[in-house]
């Protein structure tokens, strides 16, 4: 049954009538036409520019597909549907079963089902164990190669003056629907917001003491207290200097929002990057930025994340020099919020301090500290007070509070 014709006894499969990005592609088919599943078990995996969701089935039965892999999903539309008295029928070769994004990958390099060992249920290969056997062969490719050449170096290669110069083409690799919308939301906030970025540097002393000594009674809590749950909790604070840090611009006003909902740039390898949102900050304790920290970090590098765990935000963190990076600019607002703080990598420097009227030398821990901001909403001055404010708390943080 591949038409949208339903049995009797059919449920249908309906994407989520609410959806954070601005559209849903069918991303992943979990399982294949006239696959058996059960009810509440993950089907298919859906796909928008901010996070991946999981669609269930809804009922024990027999699975049907109506809308193949990249096409659009838009809300309440019908995927597919679950026969609930049907049979699955019998498969003698359960290792040829294929899903669709296996099929498509076989296709796109030329390869044998029936050379690649399937670790899936029944023998099925899976898309892993086709990734997997590329990498295998690319890289025994790419040794084989390399003894050759230098076996034959001084026979076969041509003298310099010889040599012709050939263009090569390159690897062409498509872009992955969160990679588009990446791109889109990037290109569209430059062209929407006029960036300016103010530069600050920061002491992390007082911050990394408290750390050290409170690091262990979180974590037998079971939470761990990194340095970014400092910045969140010091962004807060920071609101109160400039409230208008925590705003959205509209055509004819300005919306100043009472809840601070930071989202923090979260990376995802090589793929791209997703801004989980830790909302109403104003609310919460060290402990309690901390925890929530940790929970969406791990749900959104796991592909975890709940569509209203990154919606809602008014405010964004980058932390990017926990990659190593000293400083960037400017750091693209995530729109339609109106300003986003940059953090670089924390190294000690050598400062001049002066004791007894002396000058000496110290090492201590800093790192840049920027505010990217929408200059139709905020002047300089105003980044320059909200970023005064968040170096005074960081740098007076008291050692034993909670």
């Amino acid at each position: 049954m591949n038409d949208m014709t339903l049995a009797p006894d059919a449920l249908n499969i309906i994407a989520p009538l609410e959806q954070e990005g601005t559209k849903a592609l069918v991303r992943t088919w979990l399982k294949v036409q006239g696959d058996k599943v059960t009810r509440q078990e993950p089907v298919v995996e859906l796909e928008t520019d901010k996070v991946v969701v999981e669609v269930c089935a809804p009922a024990d039965g027999v699975l049907d597909i109506f809308l193949q892999e990249s096409a659009e999903a838009i809300p309440g539309a019908v995927l597919g549907a679950v026969r609930q008295h049907a049979t699955a029928v019998p498969d003698p070769h359960p290792e040829h079963r294929l899903s669709p994004a296996v099929r498509r990958l076989l296709a796109e390099h030329q390869l044998d089902p029936d050379a690649i060992e399937g670790t899936g249920k029944g023998g099925r290969l899976t898309r892993e164990d086709v990734m997997t056997h590329l990498r295998q062969a690319g890289s025994a490719s790419v040794g084989a190669g390399a003894t050759c050449n230098s076996a034959q170096a001084d026979v076969t290669e041509p003298a310099p003056s010889l040599r012709t110069h050939t263009h090569r083409p390159g690897k062409h690799i498509p872009h992955s629907t969160l990679r588009r919308k990446i791109a889109e939301h990037m290109q569209a906030s430059v062209a929407t917001a006029p960036h300016v970025t103010s530069v600050f540097e920061a002491d992390f002393t007082a911050v990394i003491a408290h750390q050290k000594l409170h690091k262990q009674r979180f974590a037998d809590r079971g939470v761990n207290l990194t340095l970014t749950a400092y910045l969140v909790s010091a962004c807060r604070e920071s609101m109160a200097a400039a409230p208008s840090v925590n705003s959205r611009w509209h055509d004819d006003f300005l919306e100043l929002f009472d809840d601070i909902n930071i989202g923090i740039a979260t990376a995802l390898d090589d793929t791209g990057l997703i801004v989980p949102v830790l909302h109403q900050v104003q609310d919460l304790s060290l402990f309690g930025i901390a925890a929530q920290l940790q929970r969406l970090t791990m749900a959104a590098r796991n592909g975890t994340l709940a569509p209203e765990q990154v919606r809602g935000g008014t405010f964004t963190i980058s932390n990017h020099g926990t990659s190593g990076s000293l400083f960037a600019t400017p750091i693209i607002i995530n729109q339609p919020q109106s300003a986003i703080l940059g953090v670089g990598a924390v190294e000690r420097r050598v400062v001049v301090k002066q004791l007894d009227g002396v000058d000496v030398f110290l090492a201590r821990p800093k790192a840049y500290v920027t505010l990217t901001i929408d200059h139709r909403v905020l002047d300089g001055s105003v980044a320059n007070a909200w970023l005064r404010r968040f170096i005074e708390v960081l740098e007076g943080w008291p050692l034993q509070a909670h």
